[in-house]
């Protein structure tokens, strides 16, 4: 399997939480349109279905993960 960069990794994980925050605070459409494809290009990324999943393989796949991240525990 091919593996993105990880500077494109973590850009997509910025841009992620960053569209949740923005879609919690006003609920656009355009918000939850851009976070539904922010998730899809993780779960692509990361060779996932899920973008929870995503989230969690991009994070283990950046520089200074470590094997006991608590990425793993939150829900």
């Amino acid at each position: 399997m091919l593996m993105a960069h990880p500077a494109i990794l973590r850009n997509l994980v910025e841009q992620y939480e960053t569209l949740r925050i923005l879609h919690a605070q006003d609920g656009r459409p355009q918000v939850r349109q851009r976070m539904d494809d922010v998730a899809y290009t993780l779960c692509v990324s990361t060779g996932t279905r899920d973008v929870d999943a995503a989230l969690i393989a991009a994070r283990h796949q950046l520089p200074g993960a470590r094997p006991e991240d608590d990425s793993v525990l939150t829900a």
